[in-house]
């Protein structure tokens, strides 16, 4: 079924984008639920007719993501604003996200965070009810808000439009006809919303993941269901690499984001899905795409800093990377600090240095451990530490001194059949000798059998 012509001056919301390239093969679907594309058309999940929900500030909750996948579709072009609730936010934050997202209606399928009793709820599920939505006016400029995904305090709120959203997909991607997307990421979250935006308007289908669905029962569903791009952290790719189930599938495409990407797990996934093109990517919520590196190699050329006019333009200020485009958000909701400078370039935090024609990332500004006054950042020593033929993946972190206030310690999981650490520790200290800075090398090592990761798919560095 196709949608009907729409008028030329029609606003082009994301149920009209989505069923634009219009094929019955097209699906959203997680692990219990199937729903064709094609009768978005014809109704929504909602229980209430969408015109009591125009011009209002919506919060969309739930544990599974597709039910609110769909309710978003549902929404752009009519609610004022909807708020993308993850389902890890404290409900004690829901009161201040509440007064601060002027939040008036609750959408939820009642599970997940769930705000004061005083505010209105609407249910959803994961099935369509007709209903004659095509046809409704859809010209609001729907404010999308994200959450994001700090580690301390309130996530602060940020905004988003569909255009800032959608203007990093046309990045020159060669995508076949009906691929089959999928990612780690829930798509509540700014890199898994990118996928699933691919997806809808790219003219594919979309699996999502599951919180409640181990790895490898995730891998047999994505393999199941034929999923040709496929996007997570490092994180969860070194996850997928350790479970006996990473070859049930075989896609063309896999993406990396969200965390430095080292060359151990660029050359691991190459191994692992031979017939894939493996890309790294840069982004986060405030600062939308900046860029992808699709040759094969850790860090990123000289040459993407310093271009005007390009879709993303970015700076290197004091060691970190700044970034303005027409895809970054629009700000903060509420009482968090302002975002950009007065340039407009927006301070990720991220720190990279260069080497070479090349930059590479060594860390985040805040995760920085001092070690006698000099500065040590975990994710360059796990760059070495993941390089090691014994090492699956690692966790630096600081334990504290009397008398440098820190010293570096490192967690361990050991690829299976590698040997025990007593064996391997000296061999692992050396490689770092090798390649770090005295204050850089580890004093303690320890091997574990498996290392947390957050909601957001990075590794948890709390100890």
């Amino acid at each position: 079924m196709a949608p009907p012509e729409l008028p030329g001056d029609f606003r082009r919301s994301l149920l009209d984008l989505t069923l634009a390239p219009g094929t019955d093969a097209r699906a959203l679907s997680d692990e219990t639920h199937r729903v064709p594309v094609v009768v978005l058309a014809q109704g929504t999940n909602l229980a209430t007719p969408l015109e009591s929900l125009r011009g209002r500030s919506v919060l969309l909750t739930s544990e599974k993501q597709l039910p609110t996948v769909l309710a978003a579709i549902a929404l752009d072009g009519i609610a004022r604003r909807i708020l993308l609730c993850l389902p890890d936010i404290a409900e004690t934050d829901l009161p201040a996200i509440v007064s601060e997202g002027e939040v008036d209606a609750v959408v939820s399928d009642g599970t997940g965070p769930q705000p004061p009793a005083h505010v209105p709820r609407v249910a959803c599920g994961s099935a369509i009810h007709p209903a004659d939505v095509f046809l409704q006016d859809r010209n609001a400029p729907t404010e999308w808000i994200l959450f994001t995904s700090g580690t301390t305090g309130r996530p602060k709120m940020v905004v988003h439009t569909l255009p800032s959203l959608t203007g990093p997909l046309d990045d020159g991607l060669k995508v076949q006809e009906r691929p089959i997307w999928s990612t780690f990421y829930d798509v509540r979250r700014y890199g898994g919303l990118q996928i699933l935006l691919r997806a809808l308007l790219g003219g594919g289908s979309m699996v999502l993941s599951s919180a409640s669905e181990s790895v490898g029962d995730f891998l047999v569903r994505a393999g199941r269901s034929g999923v040709t791009h496929i996007s997570g952290t490092p994180s969860h790719w070194r996850r997928t690499l350790m479970s006996p189930d990473a070859n049930r599938m075989a896609p063309r495409y896999v993406r990396l984001s969200g965390e430095v990407a080292d060359q151990a797990i660029l050359d691991h996934l190459r191994q692992a899905y031979p017939q894939s093109d493996v890309a790294h990517a840069f982004a986060s919520t405030e600062a939308g795409v900046a860029f992808d590196v699709r040759d094969g190699l850790a860090g990123f050329p000289v040459s993407y800093i310093d271009q005007p006019g390009g879709k993303a333009e970015m700076r290197v200020i004091d060691g970190t990377l700044r970034i303005r485009s027409s895809r970054t958000s629009s700000g903060y909701l509420g009482t968090a600090p302002r975002l950009g400078d007065a340039d407009g370039f927006i301070d990720t935090g991220d720190m990279v240095e260069r080497r070479g024609e090349r930059y590479y990332f060594v860390g985040r500004r805040e995760g920085v451990i001092n070690v006698g006054g000099q500065k040590v950042f975990p994710e360059e020593v796990e760059t070495v530490l993941n390089r090691h033929p014994a090492v699956q993946m690692s966790r630096v972190w600081a334990r504290k001194s009397p008398i440098t206030g820190a010293i570096v310690a490192a967690d361990l999981v050991l690829r299976e059949g590698s040997g025990t650490l007593a064996d391997l520790r000296e061999s692992i200290l050396q490689a770092c000798r090798d390649q770090l800075p005295a204050h850089e090398v580890p004093v303690s090592l320890r091997a574990v059998p498996s290392l947390a990761v957050g909601p957001a798919g990075k590794l948890l560095r709390h100890d």
